[in-house]
């Protein structure tokens, strides 16, 4: 009779380890599942955020507020103008500097 209570206890005893590391398993699987699904940073798209977007062109500086860089590069190139950049998240400054 104690040889059969010894063979009991261990044969539950493995059966609550072989639970354990399915329950663990089933965790880690579901884990892994999850950090696969999510997108790394440089994969995410950027904002596109609006600026001011300054033209020169016949020595006189001009600015349109509001626009993308793809939208200030466009509206450059058909503008002309000689020199052009982008201010991302900023206003116009049209005003001058006092005096």
């Amino acid at each position: 009779m104690a040889s059969m209570i010894e063979w009991v206890s261990e044969r539950s005893g493995s059966g609550q380890l072989r639970r354990a590391g399915l329950v663990l398993s089933l965790l880690l699987a579901a884990g892994m599942a999850q950090a696969a699904q999510r997108q790394p940073a440089a994969a995410r798209p950027a904002p596109i955020l609006p600026g001011a977007c300054y033209c020169k062109a016949a020595e006189t500086l001009q600015c349109t507020a509001d626009l993308t860089e793809a939208e200030c590069r466009r509206r450059s190139a058909d503008a002309l103008c000689d020199e052009w950049f982008w201010l991302e998240r900023l206003a116009c400054w049209n005003w001058g500097y006092g005096g």
